[in-house]
């Protein structure tokens, strides 16, 4: 397996990159690199967070899901000149948050999980429909069509999606 370890620059490398500055998963970070460096690479070799998976690398099928001032994004789209001043959150930075509980929990429940490669990204999508008033099932499902899994066969991630927005009860 080959693994790729970034390589500390020199001094005077770091110089001749512009630096840009972000809050990432809450913390307030900077990072020397080309303007054009994709925040995917950024997440995965400057920071470690590997939670954001390359798939497509054309934002089609959602495995690398951030949040990007709190609406979701993918990272493989976003370059570096784009954060500086933004929010990002990843898996990593959602995985402790309220709203990411009930979304894990009904994936597992509902067999919405196995490989893993996808679930970070389902995740991030997921919880932040979870968020917005008067999301229901279909709308939800909708939306969630950018997230590709190429394991589950969708049932289990959709049952997670309708145990996580229920049918409206009130009479019309």
């Amino acid at each position: 397996m080959n693994a790729c370890i970034p390589v500390p620059l020199a001094e005077s490398a770091h110089a001749a990159l512009p630096s840009w500055s972000f809050t990432l998963n809450g913390q307030a970070v900077a990072v020397h690199c080309a303007a054009d460096q994709r925040l995917l690479t950024l997440l995965r070799e400057h920071f470690m967070l590997v939670g954001a998976k390359p798939g497509c690398e054309v934002g089609r099928c959602g495995a690398c899901m951030v949040w990007l001032d709190g609406r979701p994004a993918n990272s493989c789209l976003l370059m570096a000149w784009q954060l500086e001043g933004r929010q990002v959150t990843t898996i990593e930075g959602l995985s402790d948050a309220p709203q990411s509980a009930p979304v894990v929990d009904a994936l597992a429940q509902c067999g919405g999980v196995q490989c893993g490669y996808c679930s970070a990204g389902m995740c991030m999508g997921l919880a932040y429909l979870y968020q917005q008033p008067g999301m229901d099932a279909p709308t939800a499902s909708a939306l969630m069509c950018g997230h590709l899994c190429r394991c589950t066969g969708y049932g289990g991630i959709q049952r997670a999606i309708d145990s996580l927005f229920p049918a409206s009860t009130s009479a019309a």
